[in-house]
């Protein structure tokens, strides 16, 4: 195979870069023919010894194939990379080029959406105007890591170029400030706006699930129908996450029969939504039937009811469901992980937990995250082995965190045994030092060492407490009535029916203890 570096391009001959038609279809239709990078590469070196290396046509032919080629590829980013190489050294100044770079780069699924703003940066160091389409995918790519000071730094540049009235720059930015996090920048770039599309109302919509605005999401949505914009599939699986998060099961329903009554085909994407949804409000029931009536069902699908069967305790629909996953040659991903963990601990499967852990690392070769580890921890506490437990939390690949301790010190609580290796106090040290401000970490810890007689211990935590006015925070549960959600706290009685509803728990603790001495 002959290679050239670009670097030695200047070095050879040029003898004409207006090449006929003839040839230049020919050299055309050869990239197009190529199956690979490999081929990608003898060709093209073949164009520099011929001398059309600087011809725009073949150069964007080139960068076109690398760019749409990178979602086949088995190695997209060596495919990206040429393509950047290419665009850097043709000396091409049209930013077509170049923003077809950026997009491969900010829509790979590596970890190389970073590049997406080092060729943007090559590309101004040039002279190379951006516009409208070089913006979208920059914010995409923030987005994608987080990156918000890169984010606000092209923010300003799209105000420099006059763009930010540009209703896709409007919509990505949008979206960039919600994946921050930054729900108030995310509001007035939305306000700004003087063209709206549905794609617009969908990010400032799912802007405000991401920051855990819900019931602003909600809102938003009744908003956007009485503007006059009928909302599509994405608007419903957005809302529809929405309701999942606040367990709002009526809400739900009704959103689902907004898609009824519009007619919208359940396809895999608003199918997993509500099938999320209903699992994690709690009709499972009802999820499992959307499940089953599923055309096509992803990995996200399967995941999601395996979830949903976990997250309640049908145990057995849960781990029955992750076999016949195999059955349909879908590889399981985190989530379907987490869903079994999830059954095993709720089931005292150790040694399955165990099994399943190895198996998600050594043969599908995901890398566990936080909430897998604590799901472990969990699975090892409630079994009662606490010491197996505290030695997995120091071996795991990353540092755990405050909710991992937390449900160590849980387990400890729940098995009134003696504490040989004193896991529970290294449990209470740790969750000290990792949250040192929570109330609700020193009351639990004081509330321990209380209960062992420990009461220098507690009233040294409660001082502590006291010198930082730090406070404790009130019990606080909720209850859908109706559709309607009611929030009751632990010492508040301003309540209007607080009266009947002390009556009703009185009537049934009564009644309770009345069938116990039966």
């Amino acid at each position: 195979m002959v290679r050239f570096p670009f670097s030695t391009v200047s070095e050879i001959h040029v003898p004409n870069c207006n090449s006929n038609s003839r040839s230049l279809q020919r050299w055309l239709s050869l990239i197009n023919s190529c199956s690979s990078l490999k081929h990608l590469l003898q060709v093209h070196a073949q164009i520099i010894i011929s001398g059309l290396h600087c011809n725009s046509y073949i150069t964007d032919k080139i960068i076109q194939f690398c760019t749409s080629g990178a979602v086949r590829a088995k190695h997209p980013i060596d495919l990206i990379k040429h393509s950047r190489d290419v665009v850097n050294f043709s000396g091409n100044l049209e930013p077509s080029s170049w923003n077809n770079v950026i997009k491969a780069y900010a829509t790979s699924n590596s970890d190389s959406q970073r590049e997406a703003i080092w060729v943007f940066l090559d590309m101004r160091r040039l002279g190379i105007r951006p516009n409208e389409h070089t913006f979208p995918f920059l914010f995409k790519a923030c987005a994608s890591f987080l990156g918000l000071n890169e984010g606000r730094q092209i923010h300003g540049d799209v105000v420099k170029h006059g763009l930010h009235f540009n209703v896709y720059v409007q919509n990505t930015l949008i979206h960039l400030y919600g994946s921050c996090r930054k729900i108030l920048d995310a509001y007035e770039v939305f306000d700004e706006m003087t063209y709206r599309t549905v794609v617009s109302w969908n990010s400032i919509i799912s802007a405000n699930v991401e920051c855990s605005w819900f019931y602003d999401s909600i809102e938003l949505f009744v908003k956007m129908r009485e503007s006059g914009f009928e909302p599509d599939e994405t608007t419903m699986v957005i809302v529809l996450s929405g309701c999942a998060e606040i367990g709002n099961l009526s809400l739900g329903k009704w959103v689902h029969s907004q898609v009824i009554e519009k007619g919208m085909v359940v396809n895999c994407q608003l199918g997993t939504a509500l099938v999320d949804m209903y699992g994690k409000c709690g009709d499972v029931e009802y999820a499992s039937l959307v499940f089953n009536r599923m055309v096509y069902r992803n990995v996200w699908s399967w995941s999601a009811m395996i979830l949903g069967f976990a997250q309640h305790g049908f145990v057995e629909y849960a781990l029955e469901l992750f076999k016949k996953l195999r059955n349909y040659s879908i590889n399981p991903n985190h989530v379907t992980f987490l869903g079994v963990l999830c059954a095993c601990s709720h089931a005292g499967l150790v040694e399955d937990g165990k099994r399943h852990f190895n198996e998600m690392q050594q043969v599908h070769g995901i890398k566990p995250m936080m909430a897998h580890c604590g799901a472990m921890v969990d699975i090892l506490g409630r079994a009662g082995c606490l010491k197996e437990a505290y030695d997995f939390i120091i071996n795991m690949p990353i540092e755990a965190d405050s909710i991992v301790w937390r449900a160590l010190l849980s387990a400890c609580n729940i098995h009134d045994v003696k504490d040989y290796f004193g896991v529970g106090e290294k449990a209470r040290q740790r969750l000290i030092e990792l949250e040192p401000k929570r109330s609700g970490n020193i009351v639990m810890i004081a509330n321990n060492y209380a209960e062992v007689g420990m009461w220098e211990k507690a009233a040294r935590l409660r001082n502590r407490m006291r010198d930082r006015g730090l406070k404790k925070r009130a019990g606080e549960s909720c209850l859908e009535v109706g559709g309607s959600i009611y929030r009751f706290f632990s010492g508040d009685y301003s309540c209007s029916a607080f009266a009947d509803i002390f009556l009703l728990l009185h009537t049934v603790n009564l009644h309770a203890k009345m069938i116990k001495y039966e």
